[in-house]
C-alpha cells in the first residue's frame, strides 16, 4: 500500500532511514517532534510504501512555493530509502509516482531530485523514471 505517512510510522520510517544512512537516527523520542510537525506542514509529504503491515520504503516531496516560472511551484523530492530486503520490488517507484501525483496537483513545473548516492545503479533507477542529471548542477554548502 502507498499512503501518506501518519504518527505511528515514526519507528518504521526511522528503521528505513537507518538501513540506507547508518548516521540516521533510530530513537523515535528524539525525533517525534520533528516528524510531528513535518506531518503538520501541508507542503511537506511523507510518502511510504507498506508490507505487511510495516513501512519498507519511503521518499519524501517537499512543494516550494515559487516566484519564477509564472509563480508555479516545483518540488523536491528526498530521503528515498527502502529496506534491502524489499528492494527491487517496485516500491521506491510507486512512492516517487505518488510524489509526481503530489507535484501535479499543486500545478508543479519541476521536481528536483537529489541524491548522496554516486552507486551508478541508483542514477540508473532515477534515470528509469525521467530523471535526467544533466539539466543542473548543484552545491551543498554544510552547516
Amino acid at each position: 500500500m502507498i499512503r501518506e505517512a501518519k504518527l505511528s510510522d515514526l519507528s518504521g520510517l526511522l528503521a528505513v532511514y537507518h538501513s540506507v544512512e547508518k548516521t540516521a537516527t533510530q530513537d523515535s523520542t528524539d525525533a517525534s517532534a520533528v516528524f510531528a510537525n513535518i506531518l503538520n506542514d501541508p507542503n511537506q509529504h511523507v510518502i511510504v510504501a507498506e508490507e505487511e503491515g510495516a513501512v519498507v520504503s519511503t521518499c519524501t516531496c517537499i512543494v516550494i512555493r515559487n516566484m519564477t516560472s509564472g509563480q508555479r511551484p516545483y518540488a523536491l523530492v528526498e530521503n528515498v530509502a527502502t529496506l534491502p530486503e524489499w528492494q527491487g520490488r517496485g516500491l521506491a517507484s510507486s512512492c516517487m509516482e505518488r510524489a509526481k501525483e503530489i507535484a501535479e496537483a499543486n500545478g508543479c513545473y519541476k521536481i528536483y531530485l537529489t541524491t548522496s548516492s554516486k552507486d551508478e545503479r541508483i542514477w540508473s533507477f532515477y534515470e528509469r523514471l525521467c530523471y535526467g542529471k544533466d539539466e543542473k548542477t548543484a552545491f551543498i554548502q554544510r552547516l
